[in-house]
């Protein structure tokens, strides 16, 4: 009697959900299945420590989750590479090489990106914070040669903010002309709680950021920014960090998006039966949580079964986000700030419990 053939599962993206199933896998692998992790490059930058990779207190390799060792370990294929589109039709993935790879089963895992392509001279001259690893890539070169140091980002988040105070601390003591500047049309951490707002803001001035608010930018050009009032301000290393950007060809798959993120059901199953859709790029329909990286942890152990199930073709499991969660957010130096249940503390104890968080994470791979 002939064995079944193994079906092809396809893994879209390198991101934390994806990581955790391939570790998963390390111990469990997926019988009856062929895994493909598509990524572009053999590392994925982990966002939870990124402004400490930022401030200095990270060295890349530490930022790094080797996606070609975890993928080796797992027994699935990495193919270095950058999706731009899936023809559900046909089950095919398309690379922007020109190439494609079929699938049985597929998961998408793209994270999101804060390009902004609508700004004149975005492209040229300044650097979304997302993807990680382009944006890494570029800040380490930046902060290690030598010259005047004048920063922007555009986004008074609170990843603008905590990026901001984690280049001021990096370029502390620099003998050149240092500065950073933080942008926003409106105000800045509108978001977040009255707490977080006093707590970080405290900590933009102690680490002598200059916060600009109801300002907008017209056009980056090489040295600077334009604002649409006609001002100029000095600028050699511009910043995207505002909001969440879906990737452009996730839209034109064909499968149901909002605001161009792709809607999962509680099984974090899209439209497409056999299609799944984790982290960032997803929007839970039933349940709908802001972008943060805990729920794509938590997203793994669930997509990993419900991608077992599928392959036996079983009844998939559900995923139930928790309403409240830890907030984090680092304050330049080896101190932070932590929110839950309406509840704020700060200091170097809490950059401890941040810190530990995140190298347990990292040391899972």
């Amino acid at each position: 009697m002939s064995e079944k053939p193994e079906k092809s599962v396809v893994l879209v993206g390198g991101g934390h959900t994806h990581a955790l199933v391939l570790q998963g896998m390390t111990s469990a692998p997926l019988e009856g299945a062929q895994v493909t992790v598509i990524n572009p490059g053999p590392t994925a930058p982990y966002s939870g420590m990124l402004p400490g990779f930022v401030a200095g207190h990270y060295t890349r390799k530490e930022l790094d989750i080797d996606l070609a060792a975890l993928a080796q370990k797992a027994n699935a294929t990495l193919i270095d590479g950058e999706a731009k589109g899936i023809d559900l039709a046909h089950k095919l993935i398309h690379l922007e090489n020109g190439e494609s790879v079929s699938y049985d089963f597929a998961s998408i895992d793209v994270g999101i990106t804060s390009r902004m392509d609508g700004l004149q001279g975005f492209r040229q001259y300044a650097i979304p914070v997302k993807p990680l690893g382009p944006f890494s890539a570029r800040w380490d070169a930046f902060r290690s040669t030598a010259g005047p140091k004048h920063v922007i980002i555009i986004g008074g988040g609170i990843a603008g903010a905590e990026l901001a105070m984690a280049m001021a601390f990096a370029l502390r003591g620099a003998r050149e002309p240092v500065s950073v500047r933080l942008l926003d049309r409106g105000r800045i951490l509108s978001a977040n709680s009255v707490k977080a707002q006093k707590r970080v803001r405290k900590e933009l001035d102690a680490n002598g950021v200059q916060v600009l608010e109801g300002v907008e930018v017209a056009e980056v050009r090489e040295r600077g920014v334009v604002f649409t009032d006609g001002r100029v301000f000095e600028a050699n290393f511009v910043v995207g960090a505002a909001g969440a950007t879906p990737h452009a060809w996730v839209p034109s798959t064909g499968l149901v998006t909002k605001d161009g993120f792709i809607d999962v059901n509680r099984s974090l199953e899209t439209n497409e039966k056999g299609v799944f859709a984790v982290g960032d790029c997803a929007n839970m329909t039933v349940t709908p949580r802001p972008k943060a990286g805990v729920y794509a942890v938590r997203q793994a152990p669930i997509l990993l079964a419900n991608l077992r199930k599928s392959l036996a073709g079983e009844a998939l499991d559900h995923y139930n986000p928790q309403t409240d969660y830890l907030k984090l957010v680092s304050l330049g130096g080896k101190r932070a700030f932590g929110e839950k249940s309406g509840l704020g503390f700060a200091g170097n104890l809490v950059w401890r419990l941040k810190d530990r968080i995140d190298r347990s994470f990292m040391d899972q791979f």
